[in-house]
């Protein structure tokens, strides 16, 4: 995104296509699985499957890289499925990152926030795959307790099955590298 907050088209529309063709056939899954929202789904992207090989990993952070908008301070990532992103778009950008955990440990600093974060900061919340969003208004709430401004969401994969509704109606606007309409699911 450029600074006034519009998406920047990506240069290279048959380079994020084949991206794209390389996601599904890496992590996109056929079954039955119950999904974080507690849904039961006949597919599945596994996001560790496509985290974890770099010559994908490094395509999505440059894509990634590309979406993200040139004002904020730091970007987020929920863990444990969002850190490998958003250490990868920190090292292609040069933007500080911070983790946010799903709960408190009873243990070391017991911060549910992971990294340098300070008040007034402009936060992008970076998630993998999103259904509902849920885990992404969660990580949302985290941040903002921290006196920081969280408005936008960029994921890897919006399944369309509600995220950019619920993401909405918390104030967050939903950025999506690829849906499964896009994705020819």
């Amino acid at each position: 995104m450029n600074p006034s907050g519009s998406i920047v088209k990506l240069e290279n529309d048959r380079w994020l296509e084949e991206l794209g063709q390389d996601l599904v056939h890496a992590a996109y899954l056929r079954g039955s699985f119950v999904l974080r929202s507690g849904r039961t789904s006949n597919y599945y992207f596994d996001k560790y499957l496509f985290e974890t090989k770099p010559s994908i990993l490094r395509r999505i952070a440059t894509a990634l890289a590309e979406m993200t908008p040139d004002n904020v301070d730091r970007i987020a990532g929920p863990e444990l499925g969002a850190v490998p992103l958003v250490t990868a778009i920190s090292l292609e950008i040069g933007t500080p990152f911070v983790i946010v955990k799903k709960g408190q440990k009873g243990y070391a600093t017991g911060n549910r926030v992971e990294g340098e974060l300070y008040p007034a900061e402009r936060v992008l919340l970076v998630e993998d795959v999103l259904t509902t969003g849920g885990a992404a208004i969660d990580s949302a709430a985290v941040l903002r307790a921290e006196k920081v401004s969280v408005t936008d969401v960029l994921c890897v994969v919006d399944r369309e099955e509600g995220a950019e509704q619920n993401l909405a109606a918390e104030g967050l606007q939903l950025h999506a590298l690829f849906t499964r309409r896009t994705l020819d699911l």
